[in-house]
């Protein structure tokens, strides 16, 4: 997942902190935020919209970061990190849908369903990040969540890492993102319109995932 700051300046801890979000569409002011890190060790912030209660996620320091630690980021290698619970959801995406990637593994994350964000910016920019074309998580993951728009139709890792869990016989469910038509590979996976209803989607995403 590109983990870049999109607020990079300090921020006054008492100012309101807004972020987009998907489910209503539009910026809104976080309720109960929090400062946290970013798996890269990154700083953002996470919290709830005040209008439909999702999870909001957004990219920046701000000044309660300064109070804090920052961890080191989680290295990719097979033998440099924890192996991933067997049943974590891999959630593949085009680097220009980020947001809407993380919120869903937030919302994932709330609801007790592990999951892995890829570095898409840095699998696009450096395929050596990926070893013979298959990323450790990859092989870890037990099912995937690709998110589909006309960015990730065009996006090499994105397709290296569906036609990976395709060949493997893995689940794949698909997220509608963005208008677009699934490659013929798998059309036939399941597929949730989160452009129309985040919440309906979001939640039969769920089911086809716990099946």
């Amino acid at each position: 997942m590109n983990q870049d700051e999109y607020y990079s300046d300090e921020e006054d801890e008492d100012e309101p902190l807004e972020a987009y979000c998907v489910r209503c569409k539009q910026t809104v002011e976080v309720e109960n935020a929090k400062a946290v890190w970013t798996r890269r060790g990154m700083p953002a912030t996470r919290g709830d919209c005040p209008d439909c209660g999702g999870t909001v996620f957004r990219m920046g320091r701000t000044a309660a970061h300064s109070k804090m630690n920052r961890p080191a980021a989680v290295q990719v290698a097979a033998n440099s990190r924890a192996k991933l619970p067997q049943d974590t959801a891999y959630i593949n995406f085009a680097v220009q849908d980020e947001i809407v990637a993380v919120q869903i593994a937030a919302d994932l994350e709330k609801i007790g369903i592990a999951s892995w964000l890829h570095d898409a910016e840095a699998a696009e920019a450096d395929s050596t990040q990926w070893a013979g074309g298959v990323h450790p998580a990859l092989s870890e993951c037990a099912r995937m969540v690709f998110l589909l728009s006309p960015s990730a139709l065009i996006s090499e890792s994105a397709e290296t890492a569906w036609r990976f869990f395709k060949e493997k016989r893995k689940p794949i469910v698909i997220a509608l993102v963005e208008t677009a038509e699934p490659p013929d590979a798998i059309r036939r996976s399941p597929r949730f319109d989160f452009i129309s209803d985040y919440k309906l989607a979001f939640r039969q995403m769920v089911q086809a995932l716990s099946q």
